[in-house]
């Protein structure tokens, strides 16, 4: 008699042995790739526990690790990972912030120029409203690049902190980057200082509440920036064929 009876509802005769089903997962693969399956799923556990610790020592209460080992976790957590716990706050952020910019640039016959005042923050909003996927850059690069200047500077724009001068670099990049995407100062023009500058007004209260705001905007302004080569390079985008790409303009 056959492993299996005959008909429709065939299944195994009792006593004789099966076929094993065929391996999955890793497992199917040739020894080669499952050795190198096996790394990249190491790897990426690695980096995730070295995340997760990296951020657990950021926001938890001073300790011996974190006070020797500061100025790491910092370069590791700023500016991108940086945690803010304000929408969790009893009294979350109730105010709009606009970022511009205008910068001081050098046109192809040597005049110097100074440009207009350009809305950063106007322009993501504008990229944002009605678009169903807005990028991360879009929605946050602008805004966390302005709360971390702020979080390290005095109100008299002073760094309060070691981190001071990377907020300002960090900033003083990203606005070269939006400068030269406008083409500031016209074809050929090259950034030689930008100044930033902020107006913050209030988001009235609702009319069921008694809390008294001001709806006066606040004016900050900062001083000029030198832009270096080194700002350039990190702020502009690559040449093309006429090379007329290569500096904000």
């Amino acid at each position: 008699m056959d492993a299996y009876d005959e008909g429709s509802n065939a299944r195994p005769v009792p006593g004789e042995p099966t076929a094993a089903p065929p391996p999955g997962g890793i497992a199917a693969l040739s020894l080669p790739f499952q050795i190198a399956a096996a790394l990249a799923l190491a790897l990426v556990v690695v980096a995730a526990c070295v995340h997760l610790g990296m951020v657990f020592l950021h926001v938890a209460p001073s300790n011996t690790v974190s006070k020797q080992h500061g100025r790491t976790i910092d370069d590791w957590v700023y500016p991108e990972f940086e945690q803010n716990w304000k929408l969790f706050a009893p009294n979350p952020l109730q105010q709009n912030i606009a970022v511009q910019v205008r910068a001081e640039v050098k046109a192809t016959d040597g005049a110097i120029r100074t440009t207009r005042w350009y809305d950063l923050s106007a322009m993501d909003g504008r990229a944002i409203d009605g678009n169903l996927l807005p990028s991360h850059t879009q929605q946050n690069e602008l805004r966390r690049a302005w709360d971390f200047f702020v979080a390290t500077h005095d109100d008299a724009n002073r760094p309060n902190g070691l981190r001071g001068d990377l907020s300002e670099r960090y900033l003083r990049r990203i606005v070269v980057l939006r400068l030269d995407r406008e083409e500031a100062g016209g074809a050929g023009a090259v950034v030689q200082q930008v100044q930033v500058r902020s107006w913050t007004s209030n988001v009235p209260p609702p009319e069921w509440s008694d809390e008294q705001v001001s709806d006066k905007p606040v004016l900050r302004k900062l001083p000029w920036w030198p832009v270096s080569e080194t700002d350039r390079a990190a702020g502009t985008r690559p040449t093309n064929s006429t090379g007329t790409a290569a500096s904000a303009r």
